[in-house]
């Protein structure tokens, strides 16, 4: 029984990638992925801050 090989999503944007060769469509897309995947990481970091500081609060009573 062969095993199938781990399929990896398709990168939408490297960092630091040649950018030359993309159209204006192209670079807006990327930059709206960017911008969303933006958005989701302040929102994990506001989720953690916010435990954090529960957390902080309730051990200092």
């Amino acid at each position: 029984m062969e095993e199938e090989p781990i399929r990896r999503p398709k990168t939408v944007h490297e960092i630091g990638s040649d950018l030359s060769l993309l159209s204006v469509g192209e670079l807006k897309e990327r930059i709206s992925a960017l911008k969303e995947e933006i958005a989701r990481l302040e929102a994990v970091v506001r989720s953690k801050e916010s435990s954090k500081d529960a957390a902080s609060t309730f051990f200092k009573r």
